[in-house]
């Protein structure tokens, strides 16, 4: 690599785990290697899950991606494969020690469109100031909710993600055949038990997204307990929230804990980026276990590599938070990610939140859910 003066320009989400841990391992790497640097921009968690990587990759060279981009990005091109540039051995050892599916979620056609620099599933959290018992199981989740006390994310993307979690809990996977989204028999029941507990939350979660929940949790009383939200170490670590959060694992549903669906985030190259071979020797720093372990995680990070997950040290510093909700990622749902499932994320989940609000027929919404999905399909 020559000594010339390089500039690579990045897109996060706007949040410390997303925001200020890449910020600090750019800076470093600038600083060991004076002649690359890197700026980041930031947009909203929504506009992360909803904005198209095809325009972002126009205009950035590094960018932080959603997994269910992944189909996409491997169907258009607009992302580079980082085989390319990454050696086998270093992409194994990914492999090896990931969380969960993580890795494997932005991996398509034997190429490795990103890296999974951070992994996320919707996990339990609580206020050990608060709560005396937590729910075990479905049921105890019901009657702690009549309390008024727990709080779930219910903005359109998240029931979704709530939806596909009790199904695959309940034993089926969704989207698994070309006819329908789920079987009738298990979409029906998935729904109905969302209405049971939806009842009971209040109407300002409806609004909130994972973000949201733990900031009122953190920052207020009212609620003591969150049953299923995308994981934020943020909130258990000293100095960031005025109160801190205690994560767990989730409450059982016919003796199996929830299966949640897989979230966290990846880094990528844009395929328009003139400088591919700087920011791949960027990517592989960001991925190390060591960076993992210490810089990215001490600045906000949530990270990817296993190490990390195990590490004694960040467990000590986040109130077990790695190895609370490990068996929570490890078993965690991977959802579609063919090339038009974005399609059926961006419409489906409103449909289940009004249900989750205001009940209704279930039948119907099971319906709207299916014509959308093969929409869906007729994308590929």
């Amino acid at each position: 690599m020559t000594n010339k003066r390089i500039q690579l320009k990045g897109i996060t989400w706007d949040h410390s785990r997303g925001f200020t841990s890449i910020v600090a391992t750019s800076q470093r790497f600038h600083e060991m290697n004076p002649n690359i640097e890197i700026s980041w921009e930031k947009r909203s968690l929504q506009a992360f899950a909803d904005e198209p990587i095809g325009d972002l990759a126009k205009r950035y060279d590094l960018l932080i991606i959603d997994h269910p981009w992944t189909g996409f990005a491997a169907r258009t091109g607009v992302i580079t494969p980082l085989n390319q540039f990454l050696s086998d051995e270093y992409l194994q050892d990914l492999a090896d020690n990931s969380v969960g599916k993580s890795h494997e979620s932005y991996s398509i056609n034997k190429q490795q469109w990103a890296l999974a620099i951070d992994a996320a599933t919707p996990v339990g959290a609580s206020r050990p100031d608060l709560i005396d018992q937590l729910p075990e199981t479905w049921d105890d989740l019901i009657q702690l909710a009549k309390t008024g006390k727990v709080a779930i994310p219910g903005i359109p993307q998240d029931t979704l993600m709530s939806f596909y979690m009790i199904c695959s809990t309940l034993g089926e996977s969704v989207c698994a055949t070309k006819d329908y989204v789920i079987s009738e028999e298990i979409g029906l029941k998935a729904l109905a038990m969302l209405r049971d507990l939806g009842q009971y939350i209040d109407a300002e979660c409806y609004n909130m997204n994972p973000i949201k929940v733990y900031e009122a949790m953190a920052s207020g009383d009212k609620y003591s307990y969150s049953p299923f939200a995308y994981g934020y170490i943020n909130y258990s670590k000293d100095g960031y929230a005025k109160k801190l959060l205690k994560f767990h694992d989730m409450v059982s549903i016919n003796g199996q804990k929830l299966i949640t669906t897989l979230g966290g985030t990846g880094l990528a190259i844009s395929n328009d980026c003139k400088e591919k071979e700087a920011a791949a020797k960027f990517v592989e720093y960001t991925g190390s276990p060591e960076v993992q372990s210490t810089l990215f995680f001490e600045t906000g990070g949530q990270p990817g590599h296993r190490k990390a997950w195990e590490n004694t040290k960040t467990n000590f510093n986040s109130m077990d938070f790695f190895k609370d909700t490990l068996p929570a990622l490890d078993r965690s749902f991977l959802r579609p990610r063919y090339h038009g499932h974005m399609y059926f994320q961006d419409n489906s989940g409103e449909p289940i939140r009004q249900f989750m609000m205001k009940g209704g027929d279930a039948k119907e919404v099971l319906k709207t859910l299916n014509k959308l999905y093969i929409e869906s399909l007729k994308k590929e």
